[in-house]
């Protein structure tokens, strides 16, 4: 909704998407509070305030939670508990990563792949262009690209959005190999409980799978 605007008259993607909640039968107040969260306001009407909170968890793990509230001095406290209940420490991690924006268009019968589309997203500013395990296409790009690259390709080569996002993209580099269980667990229980709270929109990590498990790392629930 931020990417495209939060006004349905002019967003056919999240006009779209209200009917199929209220289809659904999604609660009206429910859907409202989406929507003016997409506009930058709580339910409330109160403005709301874009955060971040960095956090780095044993062994070294780097963690970046985007937030969004409209009560900072009572949001960033309660995350601050929680870190340090689960062993964390609030202090400086956004240098382990990146600002990527990144765009997702739907597969279709064509089966464009990554040659077929490369070119014109080039030229809209893209990074990079991959394929997903579904087929789909994503489009890495530069976050202030991010509109102008899906209107491009929406619009040249008739492809339909999945998804848009402004994300934290670990530095290769500075990713931190987890070879315990108990530490993957660690983290993922950070997660949760960091989850539980409204304002948290998503958690990102520089942890990757080393040893663990593949039963204990398909718990991780990171963005």
């Amino acid at each position: 909704m931020k990417v495209y605007g939060a006004d349905p008259n002019n967003n056919s993607r999240l006009a779209a998407i209200l009917a199929t909640a209220k289809k659904a039968g999604f609660p009206k107040a429910s859907m409202e509070a989406a929507v003016a969260r997409g506009q930058g306001r709580s339910a409330t009407g109160a403005a709301l305030e874009n955060l971040t909170l960095e956090v780095i968890l044993p062994p070294g793990i780097g963690i970046v939670v985007d937030i969004e509230t409209d009560n900072k001095a009572a949001t960033l406290p309660d995350l601050r508990h929680l870190v340090k209940v689960k062993g964390g420490t609030v202090t400086p991690t956004a240098y382990l990563f990146q600002r990527k924006g990144r765009v997702a268009f739907e597969k279709d019968e064509r089966n464009l792949g990554e040659d077929e589309v490369l070119e014109q997203a080039i030229e809209a500013g893209a990074e990079d262009v991959e394929t997903d395990e579904d087929g789909n296409i994503v489009v890495w790009t530069d976050p202030s690209m991010i509109s102008a690259m899906a209107n491009s390709l929406q619009q040249g080569l008739d492809l339909k959005v999945l998804s848009s996002d402004i994300i934290w993209d670990a530095n290769k580099d500075t990713n931190l190999a987890l070879n315990d269980d108990n530490e993957a667990k660690s983290l993922q229980e950070l997660v949760n409980v960091l989850r539980e709270n409204p304002n948290v929109q998503a958690i990102y990590t520089n942890a990757t799978q080393g040893n663990v498990s593949d039963e204990v790392w398909a718990e991780v629930d990171v963005d």
